[in-house]
């Protein structure tokens, strides 16, 4: 893979091809999984975070980071990268307190892979 496919990928462009994506995946080693496979009744439950992470983030699926994202236009969707980068940049102004578990699931992943902690982490 070359550097500026790496730097697109760590951009979140979206000219990169999916290929391109599950070759640096598997380089950095982590699990990635799906909510879907999962049944209704396991999503209330607490498991390891490590364990599944979105490909990408639906906003419509997490409350809080749609309010962070407001001034992305057309866009129902979110890399990893973009995700991390509002939730960190923008921390101060979520409401932790109606923050849902399933949220708090997904920030708890995204540190895990980006390695960073945020302030009053959940």
């Amino acid at each position: 893979m070359s550097r500026t496919t790496l730097h697109r990928i760590e951009a979140g462009e979206p000219a990169v091809t999916v290929g391109a994506y599950l070759n640096a995946m598997q380089a950095l080693g982590p699990q990635f999984g799906s909510l879907a496979s999962q049944s209704d009744g396991d999503r209330g439950e607490s498991r390891k975070t490590k364990d599944w992470l979105p490909i990408c983030i639906r906003l419509a699926d997490y409350p809080q980071l749609k309010r962070l994202a407001w001034q992305v236009y057309g866009v129902d969707e979110l890399s990893l990268t973009e995700a991390f980068g509002l939730y960190e940049r923008n921390w101060r102004h979520l409401d932790l307190a109606a923050m849902d578990l399933r949220e708090q699931h997904l920030v708890e992943a995204l540190h895990q892979v980006f390695g960073k902690k945020m302030p009053n982490h959940v």
